[in-house]
């Protein structure tokens, strides 16, 4: 038996069912988490130096390296973002 292949949306919160609003959000979320946690990677890091450049506690750092998304809105992200002296831009579909 052979299961459909179902081609994604490009929004894989989307596929999964949320609202296009929420999926927006959840989207984003995950691609700041993303670039955060390369952030702390790519300057081989230790938690409480990326703790410290980040304004935030470790255990903080902790739930951002452990990808878990419920724990930060998108404004925190946004902040935390700017923070590691990244530019957050919306690039929006014409």
């Amino acid at each position: 038996m052979s299961k459909a292949i179902i081609k994604s949306s490009g929004n894989v919160f989307i596929d999964l069912g949320y609202s296009l609003e929420e999926a927006a959000i959840l989207q984003m979320r995950a691609a700041l988490m993303a670039k955060l946690r390369k952030f702390i990677e790519t300057r081989k890091l230790t938690q409480a130096n990326a703790a410290k450049i980040l304004c935030i506690s470790q255990s903080r750092v902790s739930d951002l390296i452990r990808g878990k998304w419920e724990r930060f809105s998108l404004e925190m992200l946004v902040t935390l973002a700017t923070r590691a002296g990244m530019q957050v831009r919306l690039k929006t579909a014409a």
